[in-house]
């Protein structure tokens, strides 16, 4: 069996772009390494890759220039979820953040391995979760 070495991209979808990256910018202090009218690309952690889709822009294939290859069509809908990873003594750092900039925090869980998560919503109802270590497993 050939074995996979982790998740890559996450994508969203979203209604604005310009207010989510506002969002993801300000609220999460990421920084895009590439953008244009219909996505946005953040890096996560040095690990792993946020993609932000525009609705609607995504539905054809796209054509990469030079003749280096071709993105299939893609889309989605709804509310996604998406947990970010952090370090334990920084939980209370993001709440404070979160505060700062009007973000309710819709839950909070205490899991049994010794993890935390905190629930919030971005601008286009999409559940973020803040994890700590001790949420599964493999973290």
């Amino acid at each position: 069996m050939p074995t996979l070495n982790g998740v890559l991209e996450t994508a969203l979808y979203v209604a604005d772009m310009p207010r989510a990256r506002d969002f993801f910018e300000t609220v999460l202090g990421l920084a895009p390494f590439t953008a244009d009218h219909r996505f946005t690309a953040y890096d996560v952690g040095n690990r792993t890759v946020l993609l932000l889709f525009l609705h609607g822009e995504t539905g054809q294939t796209v054509i990469l220039p030079d003749a280096m290859g071709t993105i299939p069509p893609h889309d989605g809908a709804g509310r996604s979820h998406m947990a970010l990873a952090i370090d334990a003594d920084q939980l209370g750092a993001w709440q404070a953040r979160l505060a700062e900039h009007t973000v309710e925090i819709e839950g909070r869980t205490h899991w049994p391995r010794g993890g935390e998560s905190l629930y919030f919503r971005d601008p286009d109802g999409h559940l973020l979760e803040l994890a700590t270590p001790g949420v599964w497993p493999s973290y």
